[in-house]
């Protein structure tokens, strides 16, 4: 049994991509350059602005990066599943940690589910599966292995900036995020291959569509005239 069949999808109702223009419709590795800027603009806006105190502000600028990534993103409709996905993992499993102290969120009041901003943390991570980190598709021991290194690292960025810290003893705390983020890695990289393969951005001002559709309605199909078996088009059905 594979991974992927053990995650349900959501099923669009187009599943054919946008159609894009070739001069204005980054390439793919405009595309991977341009994932990657908004989703480091959402993770320094989400950290930022918990340091500062302006957790939500930060969040807010997270969401509208998002948005922007669903409005180029060429399947949309694959998108935003695989965000929710992403978000509710993230709210599982930092809901625990911030419950047993193994991280401790600025400005996060004891008891209650992890902060916005974390969340949309988790929302700019999942869109940067179907593109940036495309190539972990079907590779689920890297991505454990990515996970298990990168997950505390990234924490250890986001505690130098004072968003975050980590609960004592701080090792234990460490290896229980590695193996949180060694699991959410897989888990998540299968979710996207299960919801498509890689994504592309396209233009937002194509006007192809409307196009092509006003083309197909103008196509009249030509009238065949028989033939005569004499020779010659038939005269009473040409007529």
């Amino acid at each position: 049994m594979n991974l992927t069949d053990l995650i349900p999808t959501f099923r669009s109702r187009s599943r054919q991509p946008r159609p894009s223009s070739s001069a204005t419709a980054p390439d793919g590795n405009g595309s991977l350059l341009l994932n990657v800027a908004l989703s480091q603009a959402g993770w320094f806006a989400c950290v930022l602005g918990a340091a500062g105190g302006w957790g939500t502000a930060g969040a807010a600028i997270a969401l509208l990066l998002a948005l922007a990534h669903l409005g180029l993103a060429d399947r949309p409709g694959r998108e935003w599943p695989l965000l929710l996905y992403a978000v509710a993992l993230g709210l599982v499993l930092d809901t625990f940690h911030a419950a047993t102290g193994i991280l401790d969120f600025r400005g996060h009041e004891a008891g209650t589910l992890a902060p916005l901003w974390i969340l949309a943390l988790w929302l700019q991570f999942g869109t940067t599966l179907h593109f940036s980190l495309h190539w972990l598709s079907r590779r689920y021991p890297l991505a454990a292995l990515l996970g298990l290194i990168g997950g505390p690292l990234a924490f250890l960025g986001g505690e130098r900036l004072g968003a975050a810290a980590f609960g004592e003893p701080r090792a234990l705390s460490i290896a229980v995020l590695a193996v949180s983020w060694a699991v959410a890695m897989p888990v998540l990289v299968a979710v996207a291959d299960r919801l498509g393969g890689r994504g592309r951005y396209v233009s937002p001002f194509s006007l192809e569509p409307a196009r092509t559709s006003s083309l197909a309605r103008r196509t009249v199909a030509p009238r065949t005239v028989p033939i005569d078996p004499r020779g010659g088009p038939n005269k009473r059905d040409a007529a």
